[in-house]
């Protein structure tokens, strides 16, 4: 599994799921040796556990269709399962990997098996009866805008049943590496950053040729450093403030250095929901959703335990993109048919057939866009943030092409237009230093190390001379503090600490700007522009917030201030009804 060495970089998360509580009665287990399945990112996990009366003895994997199973990441979750002698249920997990929660989903369902000397179906997450259950609001979708959503309304009383066809929490958010955009937050006065809600604002607008929907963008930016300050009381580390593609400041906020924000927002958004005592249904998969006098009244359901209804008072849609569905990316956007794509499995665009019979507006589904910097054949997305902190991009003749800082979409031709449609990350020791999101990179041996320029080049196969010539301009340009040849903006810091590292990238699908159609109360319109009465949506599933290019950082604003907004109107509709 290529993303397996991204759990590395989110151990800390995965280990809440390890309890050292255990089973420690003396007679926990039936002797013997139990298997159970669970899926994985490339398909099925299986495991065999064998057990004593009083502990977990060892942990076998008989069934991957994974890649790198090896990897020391995994042998630690086998060693940390043993040494807890157990495991919390799968729910409990977030900022993980697929296949880091797969074999944890499999070996807690063994374990339960082992606790009653009994098989044990389906997996520990899912629901075991398909009974009809009712709420004040259902959330479809348990990524981190369900997961805002369904935060803000339990605080508003409501009661909230989240539902996630996928095994684990998170969706794409488990992924979001770069940060957060917010302009005039707490965190940047601390930090002595100027940024104001207009500058933001038009950076946005520009960002999205001017395609975006003024009225969502105003709400967004003016919204966002309220959402900053409502997750960090949640428990959230957005203390690092750094600038990404297309923004005039610094307004990307993150955890301390520069770690991944994604993982840990479903971290702290899953404590949330957990302890505000929302009823998070996972395996669980939305196939309608229900209509009373034109309103939206509750969805049925999908399950390993079967079919069955949540009747509610509103429905909040958070499906999430269609990133991960080739047919329908190609359906609005010819031209990418054969891109990779960094979505998780679950961004099919589920939503798209769920509203159909509310004759539900959609808007921009032909602006899909591509990330450029993704590391072939294996789809692993490298953060914006790298180049944001100094990295360059050169061809294979050893030279720049183009702003490092460019909008995604430039950036992305761009690389399409060098030999071979890829190019190279290139950065050095001091740009590794002040970010740690690169540390996962290096655990997933991604990156080409030497310990000078020329000798980078020749492990890479391009000009020595022309490559070393290229990192003297860059390093010339900040020293004189202006790119003359491509005008980029920001310089942080020279490319002359070594050593040196390097990576190959290309664009592959990374967003999908287009969706339903909302206000900014995060109500779902129809094709005539009326409110359909209990439906809202929030998140990726949405269309209008990032026109024709989102920039980087604007995606967790997105979700999280729009997921608020969504969860917190839908309460008020819920007590109005």
């Amino acid at each position: 599994m290529n993303r397996i060495g991204k759990f590395v970089a989110a151990f800390a998360a995965a280990v809440l799921l390890v309890v050292a509580a255990g089973c420690s009665s003396k007679d926990a287990y039936k002797p013997g040796v139990y298997s159970a399945t669970a899926d994985g990112n490339n398909g099925p996990i299986a495991v065999e556990v064998t057990v004593s009366k009083s502990k977990i003895e060892s942990v076998k994997i008989t069934e991957s269709s994974e890649s790198d199973f090896t990897s020391g990441a995994v042998d630690s979750i086998i060693a940390k399962v043993i040494a807890a002698n157990g495991t919390a249920g799968i729910d409990a997990v977030s900022g993980a990997t697929y296949t880091s929660n797969g074999l944890l989903a499999a070996i807690n369902a063994a374990v339960a098996q082992a606790a009653t000397g009994a098989a044990v179906s389906g997996n520990a997450s899912a629901q075991t009866k398909a009974e009809d259950a009712s709420c004040d609001i259902v959330i479809i979708g348990a990524g981190g805008a369900g997961l805002s959503a369904a935060t803000e309304a339990a605080s508003k009383g409501a009661k909230v049943i989240v539902v996630e066809k996928m095994p684990i929490i998170g969706g794409n958010t488990n992924y979001a590496t770069g940060g957060l955009n917010a302009s005039e937050t707490s965190v940047q006065k601390k930090l002595g950053i100027e940024d104001s809600n207009e500058v933001f604002y038009n950076d946005t607008m520009t960002g999205g040729k001017n395609l975006n929907d003024p009225a969502l963008v105003r709400e967004m930016v003016e919204q966002s450093a309220e959402t900053v300050d409502w997750l960090i009381g949640l428990g959230a580390d957005l203390s690092d403030v750094g600038k990404m593609a297309g923004s005039t400041n610094k307004r990307t906020h993150r955890p301390q250095g520069g770690a991944a924000v994604g993982s840990h927002l479903t971290q702290v958004l899953t404590a949330a929901v957990k302890k505000a005592g929302v009823d998070l249904r996972l395996e669980t998969k939305a196939t309608e959703i229900l209509s009373k006098d034109g309103a939206a009244a509750g969805i049925k359901v999908s399950s390993p335990a079967g079919d069955y209804t949540i009747n509610a008072k509103a429905v909040v849609v958070t499906t999430g993109g269609f990133g991960a569905n080739p047919e329908l990316v190609v359906a609005y956007k010819p031209s990418l048919a054969g891109f990779g794509t960094t979505n998780h499995p679950g961004a099919t665009g589920d939503a798209i057939k769920l509203v159909t019979p509310f004759s539900a507006a959609f808007v921009d589904m032909d602006q899909i866009q591509t990330h450029p910097t993704v590391v072939p054949v294996k789809n692993t997305m490298i953060t914006e943030a790298v180049r944001g902190n100094g990295a360059i991009m050169v061809n294979r003749e050893g030279k720049r092409f183009s702003s490092e800082l460019a909008t995604r979409d430039v950036m992305s031709e761009a690389i399409l237009n060098q030999t071979g449609k890829t190019a190279y990350l290139v950065f050095d020791h001091g740009v590794r230093e002040s970010l740690s999101a690169i540390e996962s990179y290096v655990k997933q041996g991604l990156l080409t190390t030497a310990d000078t320029p020329e000798a980078l080049a020749g492990a890479l196969g391009i000009d020595p001379t022309a490559f070393a010539a290229t990192i003297a301009s860059y390093n010339k340009a900040v020293a004189d503090k202006k790119d003359a040849e491509f005008g980029r903006n920001d310089l942080p810091r020279a490319l002359d600490k070594g050593p040196y590292y390097a990576v190959e990238v290309g664009p592959a699908v990374h967003h999908t700007m287009g969706g339903l159609k909302i206000n900014p109360a995060a109500e779902v319109l129809n094709t005539s522009g009326a409110v359909i009465p209990g439906l809202f949506a929030a998140g990726e599933v949405t269309g209008g917030v990032h026109g024709a290019n989102r920039l980087g950082g604007n995606a967790v604003a997105d979700i999280t201030v729009f997921g608020k907004i969504a969860g917190d109107n839908a309460a008020r509709y819920a007590v109005s009804r």
